[in-house]
């Protein structure tokens, strides 16, 4: 299952975050997605969800649901403050089977004890996820995506602020979810992570700088580029306009 981006426009107050992206990813492959602060690496994920209505273009996600994707947002974007124990917290990967008034299943239980286990929480089920730390808490959403069973996992900035040790076995489960044949898209800052654990990767700097097999994307001229792109667009700012053609193509 491949995922494609046809000629994609996202703007915010009509100032293109991404502009004229074309590709595709890998299908059962993990993909990076990097570039400069500011090259619209987390527009990308989330107009793939539909959080964001493209202004021109397309997403094709090979016949996947929205419904079937995994989609983790920046750590920032979780509220951590509700009165929820981890394990019902890991239990809601499961909602697709439950439904919105569902109970959960046997083996929705079992699945999700199952998952804690594998993140090494598995004496932390009826933690409140208040008293995580952040790289436990981390542990905890990876466990949620394992529930969820999702053949697209999205990932924005997984590993930020959280150790090295976390890094190291949510890292190695990145690399089982492609022993299973998922496909897996992740915004990333560290090239060592990049170059070690993704086979490909999306150069971004609001627009295509590369796209492709890691060592041939991560190069000096090409990274240099990307930062010097992005910083005309921030000077330029153009507003953007497209045409009734190109707007008839948006997918909400």
């Amino acid at each position: 299952m491949s995922v494609r981006l046809s000629n994609l426009t996202v703007s915010y107050r009509r100032h293109p975050a991404v502009h004229h992206v074309s590709g595709e990813f890998a299908a059962g492959q993990a993909t990076a997605i990097v570039g400069p602060n500011g090259a619209g690496k987390s527009t990308i994920l989330k107009t793939m969800i539909g959080a964001l209505r493209p202004d021109a273009g397309r997403v094709e996600l090979g016949g996947v649901s929205r419904q079937h994707i995994a989609y983790l947002p920046q750590a920032a974007q979780i509220d951590r403050s509700l009165p929820v124990s981890v394990l019902d917290t890991v239990l809601t990967g499961a909602w697709r089977h439950m439904g919105a008034f569902g109970a959960a299943r046997a083996q929705d239980w079992q699945a999700a004890q199952d998952a804690l286990a594998a993140v090494g929480l598995g004496e932390f089920a009826q933690r409140p996820v208040s008293a995580l730390s952040a790289g436990q808490f981390q542990r905890v959403l990876f466990a949620r995506i394992m529930v969820q069973d999702a053949p697209l996992i999205l990932l924005d900035e997984p590993f930020t602020a959280i150790d090295a040790r976390t890094t190291h076995d949510l890292l190695a489960l990145v690399r089982r979810w492609q022993a299973e044949q998922r496909t897996v898209i992740a915004v990333l800052h560290d090239f060592a992570q990049v170059r070690e654990y993704f086979p490909h990767t999306l150069l971004l700097s609001r627009e295509v700088v590369a796209w492709g097999p890691t060592a041939e994307v991560l190069t000096e001229a090409n990274l240099q580029r990307a930062s010097a792109n992005v910083a005309h667009w921030h000077e330029q700012a153009p507003v953007c306009r497209v045409d009734d053609a190109a707007a008839q193509e948006a997918q909400p």
